[in-house]
């Protein structure tokens, strides 16, 4: 007998999620109203539902300044003689985003480099990589102050704070790999005697293709966290520049748009690498 059962338009997963994300909707947008009527439900709480609907506007407001965010050119810019305004978001988010991808890029092959020699040598492993583990959950805004002083306050010293940041898991991660290797793989690669720069990218990196993009993914999330918080602590310029100067005009809404951009812009590189993790 032919089993005609279709398979359901989403799995248990996904309707899961899309519950999760409606019942936060829904919490949100209560506590909002909520907010705006307290003053009516209680004359004595109305500076408090002011307050309150300053700090949780509802989500159409914050979809107001969102589409504001994105379309309304607020920043001059002159190219060739001629001035042209263009929306001050894409510019910021240029600005974050070129320090992340340079601090992913040196934290990245510096943690590659680390993390081949701590698998591939045991003393060197039990001598540094005790240090790696005790270091990695450090919060890295402790480094910042020495980076200001090694590299000043431009965007020399957020690279190295994003560069700092994703290093540890790197390292971590490929060292880990390095040891899953399947040892005949190790065997048949010195047999054929290769020498150590075939043994590595004829042997060790395919081999450690999961590892290796894993340690990326983490990588990349920490050096924009990295980057994020060294730009609100010093900077006029990048996302997290706009993050904290909306919080301290208490500008709500726009504060919570960029937190969304920049929540759609993370999960769409985090879908990419995902995707080049599978081919």
């Amino acid at each position: 007998m032919t089993d005609t059962r279709t398979a359901p338009l989403l799995s248990p997963v996904m309707v899961l999620r899309i519950a999760i994300i409606v019942v936060a909707v829904v919490l949100w947008e209560t506590a909002a109203y909520v907010a705006s009527i307290l003053g009516q439900i209680d004359p004595s709480l109305a500076s408090l539902g002011t307050i309150m609907s300053k700090v949780m506007p509802s989500l159409l407001v914050i979809g107001k300044a969102l589409g504001q965010l994105l379309v309304y050119p607020d920043l001059k810019w002159t190219l060739g003689g001629s001035e042209f305004s263009i929306p001050g978001f894409y510019w910021h988010l240029y600005v974050t985003l070129a320090e992340v991808i340079i601090a992913l890029a040196i934290g990245g092959l510096a943690g590659l480099l680390a993390g081949l020699a701590l698998g591939a040598n045991p003393f060197v492993s039990s001598a540094f990589e005790r240090y790696l583990y005790y270091l990695g959950p450090t919060p890295k805004i402790v480094f910042f102050p020495i980076m200001i002083m090694w590299f000043g306050v431009g965007p020399e010293s957020k690279v190295a704070m994003g560069t700092i940041s994703a290093f540890f898991p790197i390292a971590l991660s490929v060292a880990a790999g390095m040891r899953q290797i399947d040892r005949v793989l190790i065997r048949v690669g010195r047999s054929f005697r290769l020498n150590t720069w075939q043994m590595v990218t004829k042997i060790y990196l395919p081999a450690m293709r999961e590892p290796i993009i894993n340690g990326v993914r983490l990588g990349m999330g920490v050096a924009l966290i990295g980057v994020l918080l060294a730009e609100t602590k010093l900077s006029n310029r990048g996302v997290g520049f706009m993050i904290i100067d909306a919080y301290n005009t208490f500008d709500m809404p726009r504060m919570y748009a960029v937190l969304a951009a920049l929540f759609v812009i993370a999960i769409a590189a985090n879908a990419l690498i995902g995707r080049l993790s599978r081919r």
